[in-house]
């Protein structure tokens, strides 16, 4: 197989004595026998996507190593130096249960204290969400965290974080990026100034559970937390550290972890993926629940941001929730004790994301609080918390598992997220309900809203060009039809336009640009396409509607809704 040229380049600039013998050593290996892996490894730069940097670890510049990650954290030193001149500056660092994540962290604070920033590095393992509330619980200017969050186990990743808590933005990110594309490898400083490097653990654990509580608690009868059985996994993670001691301290003492899955563990031995958005990754939990008579289930992915919940049905069988569910319950929850509380006065308002249901805006709409709506991921979400300082933020989540209750973290995070939601099952089953029951009557109330997502994995460097060649054939010949619906809007966030079908009237979208298109049917459904910016993937997400007149006719339209969605599927041919 002959190398192309570009590859050749880099890779030679591997064998240099810049880079240690040991990964010398691995690209010989590579050049000698996996000529398709080499090429992998080094077509590229690792880019940031929407979490950050994340891919496989191994050497070459299309990897995670020592190298690439030390590059990143040089070019952030020297731009930090920049915007933050003749000041003291530091940096907070956590990492989750991947393989590397430990050794890895402390490359990053070896290059941080180099450079004369002060580093709080967490002595073990931790949630990302405690990452985000430490950079401000200290002072920090930015944060990083080790972890590839629910990505397969020989994947780690590199998640930067500003001094608000949030991660970073435009214009943050795009800065920094050119100024790491403008460095070289032998411009990295690995010798560390030990007596930079600050290790925390217990006192910054403790005043993260004390938000935690204050947060996403709301005056439940103990009576009622001591009614709520629960089943927690942690999927072999970081969670395992603080949510037992969170829901503890908040009172819910009926709780049963899965054993098997308690310890933490970079191979997830008991899963296919540790990612609570697939079924399967709930299935011991489900089981011990069964066992126990268990009323919710709770799972959290490997870095802690992200949670799967399963409650009982009408009939007493375990359902799983799918993301847009679990915001959808946690944010009324939140809005209706606002509002009881009288706390409700025009300045407040509720974030998710536009891949995400339209179900949470007629929440808004409902209880008279604003809805703003960004792109993928909780970046955005934390943004809109930044630019409107005079607005309160109550709540919100996206589609992918994630929710973010008030301001203190600025991320997705299930360690709250874990105790919001057994408030709400608490507070449900004691007033002679469930969270089942309540989200019907959700549909009742704010209209039916039922999501699906085809995700198609495509690996490689093929794998990517498929992809981006699937994004061109829909914006060359975009979809004039859907399931026999005549598309009447397509929102294309690449061209930052919005053009109405019928009568060709085009408007600008104000959001920052990416790979997104939308299409809207006139009957009210959403189909919206985009690559992954963390997994060599293309997704789609499907949203229908209609509206249920009786809790007792649910199962009814849940059926229509369902044909719907699958003539969908059938007619762009996704399945």
């Amino acid at each position: 197989m002959e190398i192309k040229d570009n590859i050749l380049e880099a890779v030679n600039e591997w064998l240099t004595p810049i880079f240690d013998a040991k990964t010398q050593e691995s690209v010989k290996e590579l050049i000698a026998g996996s000529p398709k892996e080499l090429e992998e490894s080094f077509y590229k730069n690792l880019e940031f996507g929407t979490g950050g940097m994340r891919g496989i670890m191994g050497v070459g510049n299309n990897r995670i190593n020592k190298y690439t990650l030390g590059k990143s954290t040089q070019g952030l030193s020297d731009y930090l130096h920049t915007v933050f001149p003749n000041q003291p500056i530091k940096a907070a660092i956590a990492y989750d249960c991947r393989h590397n994540s430990d050794t890895l962290a402390k490359v990053v604070a070896d290059v941080f204290s180099a450079n004369g920033i002060e580093v709080y590095l967490f002595s073990s393992l931790r949630p990302t969400p405690e990452l985000s509330f430490a950079v401000k619980h200290l002072g920090c200017q930015c944060g990083i965290v080790l972890t590839a969050s629910h990505n397969p186990p020989e994947y780690n990743g590199y998640k930067v974080y500003w001094q608000d808590g949030g991660q970073i933005v435009p214009p943050e990110d795009g800065a920094i990026i050119d100024v790491i594309e403008k460095l070289n490898y032998n411009q990295i400083k690995f010798d560390a100034n030990e007596s930079l490097i600050h290790y925390i653990d217990t006192e910054v654990d403790k005043a993260f559970i004390d938000s935690t509580v204050a947060n996403a608690s709301f005056n439940t009868p103990a009576a009622a937390k001591d009614d709520l059985n629960i089943v927690f996994t942690s999927l072999h993670g970081t969670s395992i550290t603080l949510v037992p001691q969170t829901l503890a301290q908040a009172g819910y003492k009926n709780v049963h972890i899965v054993a098997e899955q308690e310890k933490p563990d970079g191979n997830f031995p008991t899963v296919k993926s540790p990612n609570p958005e697939e079924p399967e990754a709930l299935a011991m939990a489900i089981d011990l629940a069964n066992k126990t008579n268990a009323d919710i289930v709770i799972g959290t992915d490997p870095d802690c941001d992200r949670l799967g919940v399963a409650v009982r049905n009408n009939e007493g069988e375990m359902v799983l929730l799918n993301g847009n569910q679990s915001m959808i319950l946690m944010t009324a929850f939140l809005l209706e004790k606002w509002k009881k509380e009288g706390k409700i006065n025009g300045k407040q308002f509720i974030g998710s994301t536009i891949v995400s249901t339209p179900m949470i805006m007629e929440l808004a709409t409902a209880y008279d609080v604003e809805y703003k709506s960004g792109l993928t991921g909780f970046k955005w979400i934390a943004k809109m918390i930044k630019d409107f300082p005079n607005q309160q933020f109550i709540g919100g989540g996206e589609e992918s598992f994630g929710y973010m209750v008030g301001d203190a973290v600025r991320d997705k995070d299930a360690v709250a997220a874990t105790l919001l939601i057994c408030e709400v099952a608490a507070q449900a089953k004691a007033k002679g309900s469930s969270v089942y029951k309540e989200l019907l009557q959700h549909y009742v109330d704010f209209g039916f809203y039922k999501e699906h997502l085809i995700s198609l994995t495509k690996k490689g460097m093929e794998g990517l060009a498929e992809i981006n060649q699937m994004m061109v054939d829909l914006r060359q010949n975009p979809l004039k039809e859907i399931n026999g619906q005549r598309v009447v809007m397509v929102e294309d966030y690449k061209t930052s336009t919005a053009k109405n079908l019928l009568s060709g009237e085009e408007e600008v979208l104000t959001m920052p640009k990416a790979d997104v298109l939308i299409y809207y049917t006139e009957d009210g459904s959403k189909i919206c396409a985009r690559p992954s910016g963390t997994e060599p993937k293309i997704k789609f997400y499907i949203s229908v509607n209609t509206e249920l007149d009786t809790v007792e006719n649910y199962t009814k339209v849940e059926a229509q809704l369902n044909e719907k969605i699958k003539n969908i599927i059938a007619g762009m041919q996704l399945n």
